[in-house]
């Protein structure tokens, strides 16, 4: 392998590294307020949902499906800007699926997980943006 590939395989590992890390103190975050994972890294054709989880603080019994960026600076508009209109498409639909598959009764609540700069600070944004 030459030395490009070598690093841009660095590289990518390194960000995957760094991605992990953001879902596990994303994860450890939701928790801690109450929410029960169900599910990682959950993916269908159409999409990919980070974690789905359970709320059940409310008086209904929620699905929530939660979007976890990392960006290490504010450039262009920082993690919670990166979650576009495109992304979102993709995270409901693959949302649907599971719904409909596992818990068809269920409300729905779509979730983002901001982190930015070195010291991945969570900003939580409840019901992000609307799946209807």
């Amino acid at each position: 392998m030459n030395a490009k590939k070598q690093g841009l395989l660095k590289k990518l590992t390194l960000k995957r590294k760094t991605g992990d890390k953001a879902e596990e103190k994303a994860l450890k975050f939701l928790q801690k307020k109450g929410l029960k994972l169900l599910e990682k890294n959950y993916g269908t054709r159409a999409g990919e949902v980070d974690l789905i989880m359970r709320d059940k603080s409310g008086e209904n019994d929620t699905l929530v499906f939660i979007e976890v960026r990392y960006r290490k600076n504010k450039s262009f508009g920082g993690a919670a800007a990166s979650v576009t209109p495109k992304k979102q498409q993709r995270i409901i639909k693959a949302s649907l699926a599971y719904q409909q598959r596992y818990s068809p009764q269920s409300s729905m609540r779509f979730d983002v997980i901001a982190m930015d700069g070195e010291a991945m600070d969570i900003n939580w944004i409840i019901s992000a943006f609307d799946g209807f």
